[in-house]
């Protein structure tokens, strides 16, 4: 697991309830999390990263895997 993932699992550790190791390959919308939680989430990643997406933009992202790839990119 990079450290990119290790960061992003520890955010939803920390703040989503989702009973389950979180899946990096599974599609965002099959995940359970509520829209609003969702957003919750990209807030917290936008502040851990530095990114500074809007919520439209995060639509972009099918799987966790996707957001650590973009991530990471930005090196």
């Amino acid at each position: 697991m990079s450290s990119t993932e290790d960061r992003i699992k520890k955010i939803i550790d920390d703040n989503l309830d989702i009973g389950r190791e979180p899946d990096f390959d599974s599609k965002l919308g099959e995940s359970g999390v509520s829209s609003v939680d969702c957003i919750a989430f990209f807030k917290l990643v936008n502040g851990e990263f530095g990114l500074g997406l809007v919520a439209e933009e995060c639509r972009q992202f099918e799987t966790l895997r996707d957001l650590v790839s973009f991530i990471d990119a930005r090196g």
